[in-house]
């Protein structure tokens, strides 16, 4: 099993920015893809990013693409998404996702986070 504990959600204005990180632990020994998915009210949860194991190869969602970052740093086994420019299309929970599988595809995310809820005004 592995535990994913996402934070720095909040409010912030658009133009602004947040990062977010997501720690991992328990089974952590495996070479796990990480991926960022979020979840407006109403809408189904979405792709935003995923970064492979060894974060040489990164995969964004046209929407976010020139604005999110997503780092990772595997001896603290934690995630990053700097997200820049924000825009108030940005509102969501934002959750973080662990699989064996390099994809955009939430289905093969075996750990999910509780999510962190990211607000951004107009």
């Amino acid at each position: 099993q592995v535990q994913l504990v996402e934070s720095g959600g909040g409010f912030v204005q658009a133009g602004g920015s947040l990062r977010l990180s997501c720690a991992a632990s328990g089974r952590t020994g495996s070479t796990y893809t990480m991926g960022w998915f979020r979840q407006a009210p109403g809408k189904e949860r979405e792709f935003v990013v995923a970064i492979s194991w060894s974060g040489d190869s990164t995969d964004y969602a046209d929407s976010v693409k020139g604005r999110f970052t997503i780092s990772r740093d595997n001896a603290k086994n934690t995630v990053y998404l700097q997200m820049n420019s924000l825009k108030p299309e940005d509102t969501a929970v934002y959750y973080c996702a662990a699989g064996l599988r390099y994809s955009r595809r939430r289905e093969l995310y075996d750990y999910w986070g509780q999510g962190t809820q990211v607000t951004v005004s107009s």
